[in-house]
């Protein structure tokens, strides 16, 4: 089949995730996307961009026999559809939830903008009345994101006046799959454990969330400081990508931590970021708000094993195994890594992960979106 893919912020894990599964789909793609940066601006106006973009810029014929569209939660699809050439006005779509606006942590100082949930929740009836019979036009990449939105949605709606649209978080939900993100995974496990072998019995510890609040990046640094006022050595690596706004805890951490630092800040190429993951040990996560963690899971795969809080999605994506988490407080976490040793890590499942491998996820995707596509094989 031929997918009309529309990604309005093509960028880090969007991009990522468009582009891995375009190299391991069966399907045919068309893409229309815009840079990522100015978030409200692309919900704003990106299906009205991506319209005119269809009837005036991208050559007629390469746009025939289009099965589908597939776009991300981004985007404004009710626009689209209004605004867009004929021809794909009866498509229909899935839209899929990276992230959502009703439940993704703000700042104190930032009230939450509600209308972009309300896009949200447009962009989702106009997939579901587009979708054939009973094929799930809604994906999400975890179950505790689909399910945290559909409480924010209910809450949201009993403050709607007439309350008109309470049915939608059951309609939301019916027409709803999971889908989780593939990954590129690194080096297969005999080749890290080989690796690992050869360095010495200092504890190497990684972070590789983005450099922003809602990963609780003081908590990781307060956790950190335990340890070093304790006396126990080790080595860190700070990788993640960072923006214009850096919390001032990284700045301090560079200064406290220099003897410690092996690597600190973005990675300039793949290999070196798949460099990275392979040199540590731990992956530590400190995070309040993640609804899959594509990066902790390739450090996972690299070999890294997880020392993360029991909440958010990380039991869905991980599994239940007790030894993954500490109690979610840095007290927890210093004592957690204390009573890790190089020479001593647990073995790790690598089941726990492969399924994330792109060659699944893509299967799984294809697989939707055929369904949703009138049953078109490739």
């Amino acid at each position: 089949m031929r997918i009309l893919a529309l990604n309005p912020y093509h960028t880090g894990s969007h991009k990522a995730f468009l582009e891995g599964w375009m190299a391991h789909s069966r399907h045919d793609f068309e893409t229309l996307t815009l840079p990522g940066h100015h978030w409200k601006w692309r919900m704003r106006h990106a299906g009205a961009t991506f319209a005119a973009e269809l009837l005036s810029a991208k050559p007629q014929a390469a746009l025939g026999g289009v099965n589908a569209v597939w776009c991300t939660s981004m985007l404004d699809l009710a626009s689209f559809y209004g605004l867009c050439d004929h021809r794909f006005r009866s498509l229909p779509a899935m839209v899929y939830f990276h992230e959502n606006q009703l439940t993704y942590p703000t700042r104190h100082d930032d009230p939450r903008d509600q209308h972009f949930a309300i896009t949200h929740l447009t962009s989702a009836l106009a997939a579901i009345q587009r979708a054939p019979g009973l094929s799930p036009s809604i994906g999400w990449n975890s179950a505790y994101h689909r399910d945290g939105f559909l409480t924010a949605t209910s809450k949201l709606l009993q403050k709607m006046p007439g309350r008109e649209l309470d049915h939608l978080p059951d309609m939301i939900h019916d027409a709803s799959v999971v889908l989780s993100p593939g990954v590129q995974l690194g080096d297969a496990p005999d080749t890290v454990e080989a690796t690992r072998s050869e360095r010495d019995e200092l504890l190497h510890i990684l972070w590789v969330g983005r450099w922003e609040h809602d990963k609780d990046p003081d908590a990781f640094f307060a956790a950190l400081k335990k340890l070093k006022k304790r006396g126990v050595r080790f080595r860190l690596s700070v990788l993640g990508e960072s923006f214009k706004q850096v919390p001032e805890c990284f700045a301090t951490a560079k200064k406290r931590f220099a003897d410690e630092i092996v690597r600190w800040g973005y990675q300039d190429s793949r290999a070196e970021y798949e460099a990275a993951l392979r040199e540590a040990d731990v992956v530590v996560s400190t995070a309040r708000h993640e609804f899959f963690g594509i990066a902790v899971v390739e450090a996972v795969a690299a070999g890294c094993f997880p020392v993360f809080p029991h909440r958010l999605a990380y039991p869905e994506v991980f599994g239940e195994d007790e030894r993954f988490y500490y109690d979610g407080t840095p007290d927890g976490l210093a004592d957690h890594l204390m009573r890790m040793n190089v020479g001593d890590l647990p073995g790790l499942d690598h089941a726990v992960v492969e399924r994330y491998r792109w060659e699944h996820a893509a299967e799984r995707l294809d697989a939707a979106m055929a369904r949703l596509g009138g049953g078109h094989a490739g």
